[in-house]
């Protein structure tokens, strides 16, 4: 970390004092934020392109070191699991919404098929490099940003801020999740919408809507991104800027929009005639009702992050304090629309009212935007620190601190994560390949641990017990969630047992949230076991009941229904 900010620093900028300057000259030099309050220019000379190099390979090599625990993580994390499943059903064959059901947009899980076509299916270790390369990919396009808007090295801090702020606090943030997979597609569409440019029409505005549609379609709350994009193509102060008249202003921000909505219709004509276009608007639009608003949760997980991101925070806020409004000069509709970016990102976080972790990802590139100026400044010379806490030397140690404990989270997180369990282990060992097994709980690791096929897809069983993501065993206690049970649920169960019915049946009683849901308070599933199984072993995570009759690929031993926690 001390090699990049001494990279970023080294031969910083000399100013001259030139005389005044008006026209364009003088917008020139105020849009580019080098103007002192006499009206005298500063002319910058920036990192030579050996420092920038260099500067570039230290971000990359901090970001590769700092996702090594899941680049050599041998299994699916947090919401990779769930996801592969999905991705595994379409590559046998299946369709999303239909064969194996989840609640997020359907380029998400085209994306992970694009992976486990090109790298196989179960190989962790690429999904974690391709991880990585999209990472990588929304930190180009912040360092698009801040250089058109500010310098390089601007550019290059901000790059670096999303590096060590992107997998705050503990390893699930490393997944190759909904939120990590928005940001590209949002932060180049951002790129491309705030660069200068001489044509009065701008077609590329219509490329910068079809990426807003891309992030949509990875993850719902990206679509809350386009409106203050929207908004800043229609501001007056963008207008002066680039001598538009409101017409011209209109017009861009129609073909912005219509990008968006080319995306959409797009995706919907193949969902169409895949026969899943209504499957698909249910579970990505129509099922996603706010049962319950996680407040203390919120709460808990807000001041975590802000405890944790605190330097990324503080940039961003001396950015906007009245003495940072010279970083903005001739800048006004940027500064308004990275505003505006903060507060919808703010809402799309609590849009799900769960809080979760890794829904905080999606604040990462706005707060660096706006902080990277800040330390661009502060780093070189130019900005006083004005607290002890802001001198460089204690910024950089206080990034150095924060990457090192978060890799040391990471890590211990992921070294508890790293095993098979006993139920993937035993179910691989005795079924045959071409088994479908059943998983009753919140358990899609076992499907991706045994290698087996789903035999209903309801790969996680939320819609046969209505229970509401986000609740722990204790807060859900005393609750009786069947009354969120998704219409015609149990139906479909029925038809999908009919068609392929499991070899195995998983009923998963850790963690304690799936303990909730016995399984004798569900009559058809505790029917059909009654009627048809018979419990082959129990393990640490729940009993494992084997169809009457089915001995799978593998009979080693009469001991293969021997209790395996004994």
């Amino acid at each position: 970390m001390r090699f990049i900010t001494r990279s970023l620093k080294k031969r910083c900028d000399i100013t001259v004092r030139t005389a005044k300057v008006a026209g364009i000259v003088r917008s020139d030099a105020n849009r580019r934020g080098m103007v002192d309050k006499k009206g005298h220019r500063q002319t910058e000379v920036g990192l030579s392109v050996r420092q920038f190099r260099w500067a570039v390979l230290g971000i990359v090599l901090l970001t590769v070191v700092t996702r090594l625990p899941s680049l050599l993580h041998p299994q699916a994390i947090d919401d990779e699991e769930t996801y592969s499943v999905v991705a595994n059903v379409i590559v046998d064959g299946g369709r999303p919404y239909v064969d194996a059901v989840e609640r997020k947009p359907p380029l998400l899980f085209w994306t992970y098929l694009a992976v486990v076509e090109a790298a196989g299916k179960y190989n962790w270790k690429a999904l974690h490099a391709v991880a990585l390369a999209w990472t990588l990919g929304t930190m180009a396009g912040l360092y698009m940003i801040g250089r058109r808007l500010f310098d390089r090295r601007t550019g290059l801090i901000a790059a670096l801020l999303y590096s060590v702020f992107q997998p705050w606090w503990e390893f699930r943030n490393l997944a190759f999740n909904g939120e990590m997979l928005m940001n590209l597609p949002v932060v180049w569409a951002w790129a491309i919408a705030l660069r200068r440019s001489s044509s009065r029409l701008r077609p590329e505005l219509f490329l910068a809507g079809l990426l807003l549609g891309g992030g949509f379609l990875l993850k719902q709350p990206a679509a809350i991104a386009a409106v203050p994009l929207g908004i800043y193509l229609l501001l007056p102060a963008y207008r002066r800027s680039r001598a538009l008249t409101r017409r011209e202003s209109v017009t861009q921000a129609a073909l912005l929009t219509a990008g968006f909505f080319a995306t959409l219709g797009l995706v919907a004509l193949v969902l169409h005639e895949q026969g899943i276009l209504r499957e698909a608007y249910f579970w990505t639009i129509t099922d996603h009702s706010i049962p319950h608003v996680f407040w203390t949760k919120g709460v808990q997980h807000t001041l975590a992050f802000i405890g944790m991101c605190l330097p990324l925070l503080i940039g961003a806020v001396m950015v906007f304090l009245e003495k940072g409004r010279g970083f903005w000069s001739g800048q006004h509709a940027e500064r308004t629309a990275l505003l505006g970016l903060v507060a919808a990102s703010v809402i799309g976080t609590a849009a799900g009212a769960r809080f979760y972790p890794h829904y905080y990802i999606q604040l990462i590139p706005s707060f660096a935007l706006l902080a990277a100026p800040f330390y661009a400044r502060l780093w070189s010379g130019r900005t006083p620190p004005g607290h002890w806490l802001l001198r460089p030397i204690v910024t950089y140690a206080w990034l150095v601190l924060t990457v090192v404990g978060f890799s040391i989270s990471h890590w211990l997180g992921l070294a508890s994560e790293r095993a098979t369990s006993e139920t993937g282990q035993y179910l691989l060992e005795h079924s045959a390949p071409n088994d479908r097994i059943f998983v009753w709980g919140q358990a899609p690791r076992i499907y991706l641990e045994s290698r087996r096929r789903p035999a209903c897809r309801y790969v996680v069983t939320f819609p046969l017990t209505g229970y509401v993501f986000g609740w722990s065993a204790k807060s859900i206690s005393g609750i009786d969630t069947r009354k969120w049970i998704v219409p015609g649920a149990w139906t479909a169960l029925e038809e999908d047992f009919a068609k392929h019915p499991p070899a195995y049946v998983v009923d998963v009683q850790v963690p304690e949230k799936n303990a909730h849901y016995p399984v004798h308070d569900f009559p058809i599933l505790a029917g059909l076991l009654a009627a048809r199984y018979r419990p082959a072993a129990r393990t640490a995570e729940g009993v494992i009941y084997r169809m009457d009759g089915s001995r799978g690929a593998s009979e080693k031993s009469a001991g293969a229904e021997t209790n395996r926690s004994e």
